[in-house]
């Protein structure tokens, strides 16, 4: 039997966005005005806060949620991708505790930096419209672009960091120009409304083109070619356990996206 579809307070489905953004705005405090405060303890304290994200994911009906005039689903798809992002990034956090204070780079930020990027990878997969879909990807890739560059003071990490920034920035050109030509050949940002007005009149040429620019833009996110070009240079010259964050949590996030588009 397929799951209900109902409209809930906006609140209730994005509880744990909710949380997540809280809670790493309250991490963000802690390392500001705790003096000497390291990754660690900021580790601990986002490691914490992905364990109650889970829980609240875990805890959520099945049923299918609509929130926020329909541009934020929730469903059982997405509850297991955000589960397995979860996964990744608290990994990524694990594998970080001895490698950044070895290699000189210990910074509170830096697990700050990987909860807003889950954050913003929730807002990716739970997206239903064109305007949350680019709210969680740039929401997502400001962090990872800090991310990148965390070894300030390596050529490598800081060329990568550029490197990124820029790939990134045209990518996102691509998207909202392809964003901008779905919304004026079919009338709506809505991912069902889109779907129905393409089923109904079928599809025009300018909103064909509009598609292709935003997969161009979904491309990018995850390496496919040819628009993979940035991936050689920011993994080789990003810190391990950042190439492989950006290796797994970006990917899962950006996959449930394309499978939602």
């Amino acid at each position: 039997m397929e799951d209900a579809v109902s409209t809930v307070p906006a609140i209730l489905p994005a509880l744990p966005e909710i949380v997540l953004a809280v809670g790493a705005m309250a991490l963000l405090m802690f390392g500001v005005f705790r003096e000497g405060c390291t990754a660690r303890e900021t580790s601990i304290g986002a490691l914490g806060l992905f364990v109650l994200v889970a829980a609240l994911l875990i805890v959520e009906p099945n049923d299918t949620l609509l929130a926020f005039g329909g541009s934020f689903v929730v469903d059982v798809f997405t509850k297991f991708m955000k589960l397995l992002t979860l996964l990744a990034a608290a990994a990524a956090i694990i594998m970080s505790l001895n490698f950044i204070k070895r290699e000189g780079i210990d910074r509170f930020e830096y697990p700050i930096l990987i909860a807003l990027a889950t954050l913003g990878m929730f807002m990716m997969i739970s997206a239903n419209g064109l305007i949350a879909l680019y709210m969680g990807l740039e929401l997502q890739s400001f962090a990872l672009y800090v991310i990148a560059a965390l070894h300030r003071d390596n050529t490598r990490a800081t060329e990568a960091g550029l490197k990124y920034f820029i790939l990134g920035a045209l990518a996102s050109g691509m998207l909202l120009y392809g964003a901008s030509l779905i919304y004026g050949f079919t009338g709506s940002v809505e991912f069902p409304a889109i779907a129905a007005v393409l089923q109904a009149d079928g599809a025009s040429i300018g909103a064909i083109f509009g598609i292709v620019f935003l997969l161009a833009g979904l491309a990018f996110k995850i390496s496919a070619v040819p628009f993979h070009m940035w991936t050689p240079d920011v993994y080789e010259g990003a810190p391990t356990p950042v190439t492989a964050f950006f290796a797994g949590a970006p990917k899962v996030a950006a996959m449930a996206l394309v499978i939602r588009v």
